[in-house]
Parts: C-alpha cells; sequence; structure tokens
C-alpha cells in the first residue's frame, strides 16, 4: 500500500512530464492480476485505495487542466473495472461518492470533446463494461448505474450535435466525424450505455432527432443559409452513426422482445431519412462533404441491421419488423434488401468522384452477397438483374473514376451470378468487357508497335479490365465457376493479355492489375482447377504463365537506375514469384511431361523467375516484406518439389540462396521464419535422400551437386544449423515446432558438427544448466534412427 500513497502524492506534488508519468505507473498497478495477492482480504484494501486515490484527485481536480495528466487518468479509471468486478467496487466505503464522481467527471469531458476527444474512450469503455456487469451483480449495494448512466448518454448525444457547429464556426478545430477511428471506438462502447433504460432513451433520443429531421426535409428555405443545412446534415450524422452502432450492439446485449421493438422504432427513422436524402433539393447535394458523411452513417445502419435482422438465425417473425410495417410497410427481409440494395445502386450512380462513400458502398454490397440467405434473397430483386446486365461505366460512374474498386464490384456480381447454374447468363454478363478484349485485340492487330498501341487504347482501359477479370476470378470458387471463366478466356484472349503487357511492361498500374489476375487465375483454390483427366488444360494453362512470366521478366531484368525501386520493380517481381509459386504449388500439372516432349515452357518460367529473385538484394528483401514471402515462398516449393533447380545452380548463386533462407530465420515475422525453415528442412531432407540413394548405388544428380557446393562452401550448413539453435533456445520463438523440423536433417546429414555446436551451446551456460542440457541433447540425438529415411522427409514427428 506504501507504493500506491507514494505515487499519488508524488502526482500531487509534481508537474508533467513527472506527474504523467506517476499516473501511468498507477495504470500499471491497477493492472496487476489476482494471483499476485496472498489473500482476497488484501486485494480489496488495495482496490480501495485506488479508489480512494482517485476519488481525491477527482474531488481536488489536482493537474487534470495538463492535457497528458488528464488523458493518464482517464486510462487509469478504465483499467479499475478491466481488472475488478462491479461487485468489488460497490463493497468499496467510498464507492458511493466515487461513483458520482465519475460520472460528473465524463459528462464534463463529454462536454469538452474538443479538449478531450482521445480520452473519451477509456471513460465510455469503463461504463459500458460497469453496465454489462449489472447482470451480475449480486446483493444489496446499490450501484447507482441508474442515475449515472441515463445522464452520461443523454450528455453524449447532446454534446455530438453542439459540436458540429462549433466545429463549423471554427475551422481550426479538428471535426470528431473527420477521426474514423476514434468514431468507431466510441460507437464500440455506446450501446451497453445506451440499452441500459433503454425504452426512456429511446423516448428522449426520438425527441431529440424528430425536430431535426422535420427541419431538414424542408430544406434550404427563405432565409436560411447552406451552413444551417450543413448543422442539420452533421447533426443528423451522429444520430444516425448513433442508431447504427445500438442496432450492432443486439448481438451482444439483450434478447427481450421489447427491446426488439425499440430497435424497429430506431431502424425506422434511419430508414425513413431515404425518402428524403435523395429526393428533391437533396439529390443535388452529392459532391457536399456534410452530405457524404450522412451517407455513410446510412450504410453503418444498414451493417448493423444486417448482421443482426438479415441472415441464417434471425426469426422472420421478429418483433423488428412489426414497427418497420407499422412505419414504412417493410413487411419482411426481402423487402428491407430492396431498400438495401436501392441505395447501394444510387450510391454506387451519384458518387463517382467520393471514394471512400464508394468503398462503404460495395463493402456493405459485398457481406450481403457473402452470405447463403441473404445471396439468396438478393438474386430475386430487380436491382440486382439490372446490375447484371448493365455494369458498365454508363450506368456507374465511379467505374470510370476509381478503378480500384472495379475488383470488388465485379466479385461480389459474380458471387450473385454463380448462385445459379445459368451459362447463358454468364455469357450475357460477360458481353461488355468482351466487347473491351475484342476492341483491344482490334488495336492491336492495326498497331504497328507497342507505342502505336499505347497511343490507341487509354491506359485506364488495360487497367480497368484486368482489375474486372480478376474480380470474377476471385468470385470462382467451384470447377464449374472456373470452368466458365476458362473457357470465355482461353485460347481466344489470352493473346491479347501477353500484348497488353508487351505494350505496358513500363506502367506499375498495368502490370500491377494483370499481374495480379494472373495470380488469381493460376491459384488452384478450392480445387477448382480439376480438369478432366484427357483434358490438356492445366498444361495450357501453364504455358501461358510461363509466357506472361518470361515477358515480364524479359522486361524487369533489364531496368536500370529507378527512383522507386518498390513500385516500379519489386511489387512486380513479387507479383510475378507468387504467379509461378502458385502454379506450381497447384496440383493441376504434371510437370515430368514438358521435359518428356521437349516443351520449353517450365524451364523458362523457372529461369526468369530465378534470375528475378537473385535480382533482388538481400537488404530489400529484409526491408519489403511482401516481396520476402514472395520469394521465400517460391524456395520453398522449389525445394519440395523442384531441388534439381536449386542444385543446376552455380555455387555463388546456391550460396546466396542458403544464406537468405538462414537471414529468414531471423525474421520477426513467424510466416516467414516458417516457410524458411519448411525450404531448408525440404532441401537438406532431399540431400540425405539422394545420398542414401547414392549409397545404394543408384546415383542422384541433384545430391551429387548439392554436395559439390558444400564442398566448396562446407560452412553453410553448419550455419544453418546454428541459426536454428540460437532461435530456439535463446529467443522468444512461438512457432518453435516449425523451426525445430529441420534440425534433424541438418544433424544427420553432420553429426560431428552437431557435437560441437552442443559443447558450444553447453559451455555458453551455468553450470548448474550444463548436466541437464548435456542429458537432454544427447537424449535426442539417440532417439533419430540413422536408417529411416522417412523421418528426414519433413514430418518432424521424431522432434
Amino acid at each position: 500500500m506504501s507504493n500506491l500513497q507514494l505515487l499519488f502524492s508524488f502526482y500531487s506534488s509534481t508537474s508533467p512530464p513527472l506527474s504523467s508519468m506517476a499516473l501511468e505507473c498507477l495504470v500499471r498497478f491497477a493492472s496487476v492480476r489476482r494471483s499476485l495477492f496472498t489473500t482476497e482480504v488484501e486485494r480489496s484494501k488495495f482496490l480501495s485505495q485506488l479508489v480512494a486515490g482517485t476519488r481525491d484527485i477527482l474531488k481536488q481536480q489536482q493537474g487534470l487542466s495538463e492535457h497528458s495528466n488528464y488523458h493518464e487518468f482517464c486510462r487509469m479509471l478504465g483499467r479499475l473495472k478491466t481488472n475488478y468486478q462491479l461487485c468489488e467496487l460497490v463493497s468499496v466505503e467510498s464507492y458511493p461518492e466515487w461513483i458520482q464522481l465519475v460520472a460528473d467527471f465524463t459528462i464534463k469531458s463529454l462536454n469538452s470533446w474538443q479538449w478531450a476527444s482521445a480520452s473519451i474512450f477509456y471513460l465510455l469503455g469503463l461504463w459500458s463494461r460497469l453496465v454489462s456487469s449489472m447482470p451480475y451483480l449480486k446483493g444489496d449495494a446499490p450501484s447507482y448505474m441508474e442515475t449515472c448512466v441515463p445522464k452520461i448518454a443523454r450528455a453524449y448525444i447532446t454534446s455530438r450535435l453542439e459540436s458540429v457547429s462549433t466545429v463549423l464556426a471554427n475551422s481550426n478545430l479538428d471535426d470528431p466525424l473527420e477521426n474514423a477511428e476514434q468514431l468507431a471506438d466510441q460507437m464500440e462502447s455506446l450501446p451497453y450505455i445506451f440499452r441500459f433504460e433503454y425504452e426512456d432513451m429511446n423516448t428522449y433520443f426520438c425527441s431529440i432527432m424528430d425536430p431535426i429531421v422535420t427541419a431538414y426535409s424542408r430544406g434550404i428555405v427563405p432565409g436560411q443559409d447552406a451552413v444551417q443545412l450543413e448543422v442539420l446534415e452533421g447533426q443528423l450524422t451522429w444520430l444516425v452513426h448513433i442508431i447504427g452502432a445500438v442496432i450492432r450492439g443486439r448481438l451482444s446485449s439483450s434478447t427481450a422482445e421489447s427491446q426488439e421493438t425499440i430497435d424497429g422504432d430506431l431502424t425506422a427513422r434511419a430508414f425513413g431519412l431515404l425518402q428524403i436524402v435523395d429526393s428533391g433539393f437533396h439529390a443535388t447535394r452529392y459532391d457536399q462533404v456534410s452530405r457524404q458523411r450522412l451517407d455513410i452513417a446510412i450504410l453503418t445502419v444498414f451493417q448493423g441491421f444486417r448482421k443482426v435482422y438479415v441472415g441464417e438465425q434471425v426469426v422472420h417473425s421478429s418483433k423488428v419488423y412489426v414497427r418497420l410495417t407499422e412505419r414504412l410497410g417493410l413487411r419482411d427481409h426481402l423487402m428491407v434488401l430492396t431498400v438495401m440494395l436501392t441505395k447501394i445502386c444510387t450510391n454506387l450512380k451519384v458518387f463517382g468522384s467520393a471514394d471512400y462513400v464508394i468503398q462503404d458502398t460495395l463493402s456493405l454490397f459485398s457481406d450481403l452477397a457473402s452470405g447463403y440467405m441473404s445471396g439468396k434473397l438478393l438474386q430475386k430483386l430487380e436491382a440486382v438483374h439490372f446490375m447484371l446486365q448493365h455494369h458498365t461505366g454508363e450506368h456507374f460512374g465511379f467505374l470510370e473514376e476509381h478503378t480500384r474498386n472495379r475488383t470488388i464490384f465485379y466479385n461480389t456480381l459474380s458471387k450473385l451470378l454463380f448462385m445459379e447454374d445459368t451459362p447463358s447468363n454468364f455469357k450475357s454478363f460477360v458481353a461488355p468487357l468482351q466487347q473491351v478484349l475484342v476492341g483491344l485485340a482490334s488495336a492491336s492487330s492495326s498497331a504497328t508497335s507497342a507505342g502505336a498501341l499505347r497511343q490507341s487504347v487509354p491506359e485506364k482501359t488495360v487497367v480497368g479490365i484486368f482489375r474486372d477479370l480478376r474480380g470474377i476470378a476471385m468470385a470462382t470458387n467451384s470447377r464449374r465457376t472456373y470452368g466458365l471463366l476458362f473457357d470465355w478466356l482461353y485460347p481466344t484472349h489470352f493473346p491479347v493479355v501477353r500484348l497488353c503487357l508487351e505494350a505496358w511492361a513500363d506502367s506499375p498500374e498495368v502490370t500491377t492489375a494483370l499481374l495480379r489476375f494472373m495470380a488469381e487465375f493460376a491459384m488452384n483454390k478450392n480445387t477448382r482447377l480439376a480438369f478432366d483427366s484427357s483434358s490438356p488444360n492445366g498444361i495450357l494453362l501453364f504455358r501461358e504463365v510461363s509466357k506472361i512470366l518470361t515477358i515480364y521478366g524479359r522486361y524487369v531484368l533489364q531496368v536500370g537506375q529507378i527512383s522507386n525501386p518498390y513500385t516500379e520493380k519489386y511489387k512486380g517481381i513479387w507479383l510475378s514469384l507468387t504467379i509461378l509459386t502458385k502454379a506450381l504449388a497447384g496440383n493441376y500439372v504434371n510437370f515430368g511431361v514438358f521435359d518428356l516432349y521437349g516443351d520449353p515452357a517450365l524451364k523458362d518460367a523457372l529461369d526468369v523467375s530465378l534470375k528475378m529473385a537473385l535480382a533482388i538484394p538481400l537488404e530489400d528483401l529484409r526491408a519489403y516484406q511482401k516481396v520476402a514471402k514472395a520469394y521465400f515462398g517460391l524456395l520453398d516449393v522449389l525445394c519440395h518439389s523442384h531441388v534439381h533447380v536449386i542444385a543446376a545452380c552455380d555455387t555463388a548463386t546456391f550460396t546466396f540462396l542458403l544464406s537468405s533462407l538462414d537471414a529468414g530465420l531471423k525474421s520477426l515475422d513467424y510466416a516467414v521464419s516458417s516457410v524458411c525453415a519448411a525450404a531448408i528442412d525440404n532441401l537438406a531432407g532431399q540431400y540425405f535422400k539422394g545420398l542414401q540413394a547414392s549409397a545404394d548405388d543408384k546415383p542422384n544428380p541433384a545430391a551429387q551437386a548439392i554436395g559439390e557446393h558444400l564442398r566448396q562452401r562446407p560452412e553453410l550448413l553448419p550455419q544453418t544449423l546454428s541459426t536454428l539453435f540460437e532461435v530456439v533456445l535463446f529467443e522468444d520463438c512461438t512457432n518453435q515446432w516449425s523451426m525445430s523440423r529441420p534440425m534433424l536433417s541438418l544433424i544427420l546429414l553432420n553429426e560431428q558438427i552437431y557435437n560441437e555446436l552442443k559443447h558450444r551451446i553447453i559451455a555458453s551456460q551455468p553450470v548448474r544448466h550444463s548436466s541437464v542440457l548435456e542429458a537432454c541433447t544427447s537424449a535426442f540425438i539417440c532417439a533419430a534412427p540413422r536408417g529411416n529415411v522417412k523421418l528426414v522427409s519433413g514430418n518432424g514427428s521424431v522432434l
């Protein structure tokens, strides 16, 4: 207890930064776990001291005018409920006074939003946890939640509404609606507070919202300027965000039918806004930021309602639809989805220049299409049929403005399309894309050079078509749907793909879109690339992959000094390596066919990809995470199934590859270190099996080549084994199983090196640990039979 008293006294007698550091220490003291206390009595005394100390600070307002103190104090209040139960808090003698002071402090903080915006999250989190604990509170001690929580909820609403006019009057203030992260944090805690006295809060909320909606419905009237309309839009934005959060909060709160009725009442008010915002004068304000924020708020209501009341587990007779029927005539899921999809179509048509509105709209559309029940319901709607038949820039302007959103748009439409087995619908769906591809083919045939093609075809058109194709490919999750896409594209349109890559090889925008499409198209997810046994399609697809990699590799390997190496070089390389990795690991090609019939496709793809991989310095591999994952992923596949490619390299290249794997073992990204360990395990295992075969008079050329490399550079494998032991024994290694797998293979290859390493490690440890470590390492190697080759193949069971 003396430590707490010392810290509280130190805080009261100092100023920032010392006082805020004292509060930070108190936050840590408030977080200590129960097991550190010998008895519950001692823990209760500790809590009483914390409550009393914070109470005294609140009574005297000591140092709270300093922002750093204020923030840390809010954090400490939040930690009290995180670490202690409500029943423990109410049993503290000073609790009644403390909870009232905390409530007053919270209300004051909410009203001082321009000063305490970053700290409100902790206070709302405190009250949400207090409220959520009420059902578990036992005993007669009062919690005072009934008097405090409604005041806090009302203060939050009124302070948010008042902030709108304040921000518009003073442009130097930060608008709380602009900080999406803080807004999301606050909305996460708000449902518990709002739903505590739900009926009373609903009455108060509606009394606030209804007059604002009435005023907004009038638009601009004589004597009213546009600023007043912006104020109304900002206030409605806050109110609609609150409705969305409260509806979404139903997932983790009471399931009483009375609450469903109130949910319906609030939802009806949000849905009713749609009749106002997209009609009359308001339909001319789509370019205004305040209007765009209001539409984003409406989308949050749709998302919340979708999660709670539209889905497989929802009862169709929910009370929420009773109120929606009374107020808006929306009787069931289908009618609600019609309203949502109508709004989605409207947004996609009118918000072409507002990227963030389009992103949220497409996210809602994708979520609706991804659900089995909601997706089936969407198929019944006329709006969906319209979108499947008219999905061009002529109808949806955002397709021309923001091509990055095209992928998710076409992915969502394709999900809906593929829910039914109708090949004729697929042909009509891809007809607009067919026209673009035919136009590109026509332009390329008439162009005399790549430069002429670039002049005749806009780059945006090429980027857009490949983003569209990638979206469709992402939605093909079965053999049937992938077959539709493959039969449409191959062989008719793949020459266009190659011609576009040749013409725009120096354009990162085009190459990124094209290579991403190929990476998706060549990936065998959900075993969708399951061609008939007599079909050559798997081989034909890999030949196209090889041609694409060769074309891009030929260009990128000639690139000289550039200002942005990642965008202009490394991004294309890691996408190319990803394409080859997915094709090699897809299990839809018998690669022995290429050597048997003299087809250079496999050799060309491997050669150019290995050259691209070697063109990346080791320092840059460490710097760019995506590049590293693609590089090491390819090495893993090569070591597993194409070790002869690694073995055929010259010694300098072989040394670089193993040194890079050794460096990857030390990566802080566990995905990278695990892949590197798997690659080393595969390489060492293949080498060991090759040695076993050579001993049986069955020479293995790959093993002989690897042996020659290791004779020239004998330190490579010992260094790798040393790195593995250092990581597993002396670092916080959460992927220990993956990192320990290659140890057995490396030890069996050279047991003498292992013994030297073992003695060095034992000698570096304290004497009291030496005997134990000696016994463990000896038992470890004794448990590994030397003649069992399967132990080295990678299953790691002995380890």
